[in-house]
């Protein structure tokens, strides 16, 4: 049986969704701007990119805890 979801349960998860949603926005400003550069480092470009779909998969995650989807 699935333990209830405490208001500060609720609280930290949104906490850590907008940190999750603040470091995935950054990622997309460094990543373009090491693609911008004449000879970006590809191997650097790579790790972003993978620790951009991290983060995703982590935020789709707490998305699903907050509002999960209810079929009525």
């Amino acid at each position: 049986m699935a333990r209830r979801m405490t208001e500060q349960d609720e609280e930290d998860l949104r906490n850590e969704l907008a940190q999750l949603k603040l470091e995935h926005r950054d990622l997309d400003d460094a990543i373009l701007a090491l693609e911008t550069l004449p000879m970006p480092d590809q191997l650097q470009v790579k790790r972003l990119k993978k620790r951009k779909l991290v983060l995703r998969d982590r935020i789709q995650e707490i998305d699903d805890i907050l509002f999960p989807d209810i079929i009525a």
